[in-house]
This record gives structure tokens, C-alpha cells and sequence, in this order.
């Protein structure tokens, strides 16, 4: 082992980072005005609008189910590059679907299994592009890639929707898939290296072959962060224009991203130095108690704290999560950890709203928020019982390892 640290900067992993920040963003930019764009042209009630908007999750989630199992033996590359197309021709198709709702929840369908498909690629080629003695901190840097998508998607989304129309929407989104995909084409990355046994084991259509076992106890934190999570993304407008703030709204997720931002290459470091469980209690902590800000809020400078604590501690968990899940898994099953630890967050995130919906008018927006802080800060035992008991500084790769 030498006291040079490994390189992580390197041409590939900036092209991936730089490809995935294109791909989220296109997300985001439609995310934000898919309801909208259902109400205004289809006539769509609220329901169908909100099925619109959330069936391109339900599409990135029923394809990371089979992302993981068939990334290996389709191939990384094959994935990325299938995946990136197939996302650009369905982003092309908002085009001439004009008519008929039914193909536009379709288009969305399809559109999210796309994203799926990519972005499941897009992780697993970089977790092996990444030192394994800078796990940790590289996986916070690649993360950070959709931070700054989730904190420019949706003022661009908004800037677009007052000053033009969904057709500039739509270009501007297939110019953003167009680059994604182009600037990919210019990387270049090893196919995992697995033997014919392990790729047998791996074709038998069984629960372990859907998930990776070793991921499942982060993948069920996660899931439970990104419910919580749900709540902010999903309610945050009508909690804000109840209580009198939509205004300082606006800024809450450039707030959130920001300190996102500025945490990343901290809370990596300490991750690789000092194991999960230095950073992943504090993290839990800090999200709940700004969830629990949240519930409080009175002022606009509250609502921004509130932003800025959250996000720290969202984002700090989101990225350590992973690197764990990555941690846990044996080399030839890294695509298959990466897919369960998004199927937990993406389900999370999805679920979440459906379920939080019933709960507002029993205990308001306030109330929502308080009971996920108590939700967050119940899972610091539920983290210990499912890893961080089983966490030692010893189980943290070298560079021997690589």
C-alpha cells in the first residue's frame, strides 16, 4: 500500500458524472410540468395528472427489479447505450403524442423504464471506476451530479413554463438527452469480470437473482429516508402556500441542494476513514431534526434552515447508503446491489405520497412533518439492528483491495 492516494478524477468517471447530471435533469425538467402539461392540453383531472407525473417512477422501478439480475450478462455498455436511446426516442415521441392520454401514461411508462435502465448502468459503471480506498468519497462526488440536476430541473422547468411552451420544453429536453447520450460515447470502461459459474447462478429466476441479500438492510433504510423525503417533495408547495411562504419556497431545494453541495466531499472522506457508522448515525440524526424544522416553521429564514439541515442530512444518507450497499456485495453482484438500493429509494419516494395523502387531513402538514422526524429518528435503532452493529473499521477496503 503506498501513501499516494488512488486517482479519482479521472476521464471516465467525469464523463459518467457529467452523463448522469444530463439524464437527471431531463427527469426533473419534466417531472416539474407533466401535471401541468396533462391538466392544460388532455383536460385531465388531478388524479390523471397525478398519474401521469408518477408512472415514470413505476416504469424506473419495475426495471431496476430486472436492471441488477440482467446487467452483467446483457453487458454494461449495452445497458448504458440501450437505455440512453431508448430515453432519447421516448423523449422525442412528447412530440406527436397529442391526443390520446392513454399513450401519453404509456410514453411515461416507457420513458421511466428507460431512465431506469441508464441510470442503473450509469451507477454500477462508476462504483467500478471509483478506487475502492475512495469508495466513499467518490460516490458522494458522482451523487453530486444529480444534486445539482435537483436544483436546477425544476427552476428551469418553472422558467420555461412562464416564458414559452411545452413544445420548447420538449426540445429543450431532447437537446439534454441528445448531450447525455453523446458525451457517453466517449467513454470507455471494463464489463464486469465474472466466471461461467457465477454467470449461471445468476440466469435461475429466483428472489436472490431479483435482489442482492447483502444490500437488502441498507436498501430497507433507505427506503424509509426516501418516504420521508417524499413528503417534503410532494407537499412542500401546498404546506408553504398554507402557511403564508410559497415565496421563500422557491429557494427551500436550492437551499437543500446547496448544502448537499457542500457536504459531499466531508462526509466521503470520513466515510472511507472512519467507516459508515460515523456518518451514517449523524446523518439520520441531522435529517430528522430538520424534518422536524420543517414541522415548525413560522418565518421564511426557519423554512431555509429547515432546507439547509434536511438537505444535509438527506443527502449525506443517500450517498454513504449506497457506498455501503456497494460494500456489502461480492464483486460480479455490485449491478445487482446498485439496482436494490435504488428499488428501496425509488420506492420510497414513490410509495411515500400515496400513502401520506390519507395521512395530512388527520394530522396536517405540520403534523405530517413531525411524524417523520420521529419516523427518522426511530431509524437510528432500526439502522443499528439491520448493519451498524455489524459495522467495523476493518471491513473498509484498502487499497491492497483494488
Amino acid at each position: 500500500m503506498t501513501m499516494a492516494e488512488p486517482k479519482l478524477w479521472t476521464k471516465d468517471f467525469i464523463i459518467i458524472s457529467a452523463a448522469n447530471f444530463f439524464l437527471a435533469l431531463t427527469f426533473l425538467l419534466l417531472m416539474t410540468n407533466m401535471a401541468v402539461y396533462a391538466i392544460e392540453e388532455f383536460n385531465a383531472t388531478a388524479g390523471k395528472a397525478g398519474q401521469v407525473s408518477g408512472i415514470f417512477i413505476v416504469g424506473t422501478l419495475v426495471f431496476r427489479i430486472f436492471a441488477g439480475r440482467y446487467i452483467e450478462r446483457i453487458g454494461r455498455k449495452r445497458m448504458l447505450f440501450g437505455g440512453l436511446v431508448l430515453f432519447l426516442l421516448a423523449t422525442l415521441l412528447y412530440f406527436v403524442v397529442v391526443e390520446n392520454l392513454n399513450l401519453l401514461l404509456l410514453l411515461r411508462f416507457i420513458h421511466g423504464a428507460a431512465f431506469g435502465a441508464a441510470a442503473t448502468a450509469m451507477a454500477t459503471i462508476v462504483i467500478n471506476i471509483i478506487p475502492r480506498a475512495r469508495l466513499g468519497e467518490g460516490t458522494s462526488y458522482f451523487a453530486m451530479s444529480a444534486t445539482l440536476a435537483m436544483a436546477i430541473g425544476p427552476f428551469l422547468g418553472i422558467f420555461i413554463s412562464q416564458r414559452a411552451n411545452f413544445t420548447v420544453m420538449f426540445a429543450v429536453c431532447s437537446f439534454f438527452s441528445a448531450v447525455s447520450l453523446l458525451i457517453s460515447l466517449f467513454s470507455s470502461f471494463p464489463e464486469a469480470r465474472i466466471s461461467r459459474e457465477q454467470l449461471e447462478a445468476m440466469k435461475s429466476f429466483k428472489l436472490s437473482n431479483l435482489f442482492e441479500q447483502k444490500a437488502i438492510p441498507i436498501a430497507v433504510i433507505i427506503f424509509i429516508v426516501g418516504f420521508a423525503f417524499s413528503g417534503v417533495l410532494s407537499f412542500l408547495t401546498s404546506y408553504t402556500r398554507e402557511i403564508g411562504l410559497i415565496e421563500t419556497a422557491s429557494f427551500f431545494f436550492i437551499v437543500f441542494a446547496a448544502f448537499i453541495l457542500i457536504s459531499r466531499p466531508f462526509t466521503g472522506r470520513l466515510f472511507d476513514r472512519r467507516g459508515a457508522n460515523r456518518v451514517i448515525y449523524p446523518a439520520l440524526i441531522i435529517y430528522a431534526l430538520g424534518l422536524m424544522f420543517l414541522s415548525q416553521v413560522h418565518h421564511g429564514y426557519t423554512l431555509l434552515l429547515a432546507g439547509a439541515v434536511s438537505g444535509l442530512g438527506y443527502g449525506t444518507l443517500v450517498s454513504c447508503s449506497q457506498a455501503v450497499a456497494v460494500q456489502e456485495a461480492p464483486r460480479h453482484r455490485i449491478g445487482l446491489a446498485t439496482s436494490t438500493f435504488f428499488i428501496g429509494l425509488d420506492g420510497g419516494v414513490g410509495i411515500g405520497p400515496l400513502l401520506l395523502g390519507y395521512i395530512i387531513p388527520i394530522v396536517s402538514f405540520r403534523g405530517l412533518y413531525l411524524t417523520m422526524a420521529v419516523v427518522i429518528f426511530a431509524c437510528v435503532l432500526l439502522y443499528y439492528l439491520l448493519h451498524g452493529r455489524k459495522e467495523s473499521y476493518k471491513k473498509q477496503y484498502s487499497v491492497a483491495d483494488c
